[in-house]
């Protein structure tokens, strides 16, 4: 079996965009624990202690890739659950059950 490729977070202290894309991380990986689904390891990048990294994220900060997918910017719930669903598949959680019903 072929290991999950690595949720990576690039980030930076004191970034508000950045905290918000960290708690829509966790609410995606906890769905999906509690869902039974496949969760990535998820591995956070400081920009700050790499020149490269912060030359080429600097201005798109909060980045989150995996694989060769990313999103950038405006990291969402929805955002995420999709990335993780294409990339791993889904099922629908018991809210999304109860709200098309």
């Amino acid at each position: 079996m072929t290991p999950l490729p690595d949720l990576v977070l690039y980030a930076r202290p004191g970034c508000s965009l950045c905290d918000e894309a960290r708690e829509a991380i966790d609410a995606v990986m906890v769905d999906r624990r509690a869902r039974g689904l496949a969760v990535p390891r998820v591995e956070e990048r400081d920009i700050e202690t790499d020149p490269e990294l912060h030359r080429r994220y600097l201005e798109r900060i909060p980045v989150v890739e995996l694989g060769n997918q990313r999103v950038e910017l405006v990291v969402t719930v929805g955002k995420v659950r999709r990335l993780l669903d294409e990339a791993f598949g889904s099922a629908p959680s018991a809210m999304e059950e109860t709200a098309a019903s």
